[in-house]
């Protein structure tokens, strides 16, 4: 199954002019006619992926770097699965091992990666823009795996993707994301990809953790996370960005716990139906309880760590197109 044939989808322009950017740095600047592209793009992976052989060889002999500044589990693997899957050689980075760290910068280790002629590079880094900054020296397309508290437009993307198997349209739908909005990357992408899909998103935090004028984001701010959920169609979890923090922004985890924990007894202000969502990692008995992330006909954690190499996979796919002369992608 491909983008244009999916039923569940609007049909796209053809070619490149569905998706002609060439890197994937963030959500915002995106239409909802090019997110929407991806995300049924990715539905083909996730039928592979839910197959005995998981394999596709369309991107044989590219060469994917993973060059990842900053720590990190799920999206690493995530992305090192996804680039495998499609047959790519794939090469992990790490800045511990770099020469980062001996004083070379941001700069030359771009032109280091460019002239190694890699086919594509995914890059996580701590500082805001530092993305944009090597996808400005390099001449292959590069995915932003995350930078600073700017944006990680994977992430959105896989969680949309998620909503969607679940829910149907993601238009009309209020979706509530609660935590450590100030810092978080997530919920900056997240909150322009489900607005410009049409979702109605409110955002629930101390005044503390919420950034000046976030309604600008056509957004609802709350401090009330009882007041936040009621009747929203889906709960999205985010985890406190301690090493984010200069200072003191909330005044204990348990006091934390007790305002914008989400409990059982607390998600019954939400609709009868309500999925609850956290990008992980996640902190039990901080800003989720066990009993509500483990359930599974509410929670879609380990369902967005699916979704997550899927939409990886699609994202691969469709920014290597150029450099491999698929029709219509000029």
């Amino acid at each position: 199954m491909t983008a244009t044939d999916s039923p569940a989808y609007p049909s796209f322009p053809e070619g490149s002019d569905a998706f002609p950017h060439r890197n994937l740095l963030g959500i915002a600047g995106l239409q909802p006619w090019e997110i929407q592209y991806l995300l049924a793009e990715a539905e083909q992976w996730v039928a592979l992926n839910q197959q005995s052989s998981k394999h596709d060889d369309r991107l044989a002999g590219l060469t994917v770097i993973n060059a990842f500044f900053e720590n990190s589990t799920r999206t690493l693997l995530s992305f090192e699965i996804a680039g495998k899957r499609l047959g790519a050689d794939v090469v992990n980075m790490h800045a511990a091992q770099s020469s980062i760290k001996k004083g070379e910068t941001l700069i030359d280790t771009a032109m280091t990666l460019n002239a190694m002629r890699a086919d594509a590079i995914v890059i996580r880094h701590g500082s805001s823009g530092a993305v944009q900054l090597i996808a400005d020296k390099v001449d292959c397309p590069v995915l932003n795996a995350g930078d600073g508290s700017h944006e990680h437009p994977t992430q959105a993307l896989l969680d949309a993707l998620t909503i969607r198997r679940r829910k149907g349209e993601i238009g009309g739908l209020k979706i509530a994301i609660c935590g450590d909005i100030l810092h978080s990357r997530v919920a900056r992408s997240n909150i322009i990809c489900l607005t410009t899909l049409g979702a109605e998103v409110r955002v629930v935090g101390p005044p503390s953790l919420m950034p000046n004028a976030i309604e600008a984001m056509q957004v609802t701010a709350f401090t009330d996370f009882d007041a936040a959920l009621d009747g929203v169609d889906v709960v999205m979890m985010l985890r406190l960005q301690n090493e984010r923090m200069q200072g003191q922004f909330i005044p204990s985890t348990r006091e934390y716990r007790r305002l914008y924990g989400l409990t059982e007894e607390r998600l019954t202000r939400a609709a009868p139906d309500a999925l609850v969502m956290h990008p992980g990692p996640m902190n039990r008995g901080v800003e989720i309880d066990s009993n509500v992330a483990d359930d599974p006909s509410r929670s879609s954690v380990t369902e967005q760590v699916e979704m997550g190499v899927a939409m990886r996979m699609a994202c691969l796919d469709v920014l290597t197109r150029r450099a491999r002369k698929v029709e219509g992608w000029s």
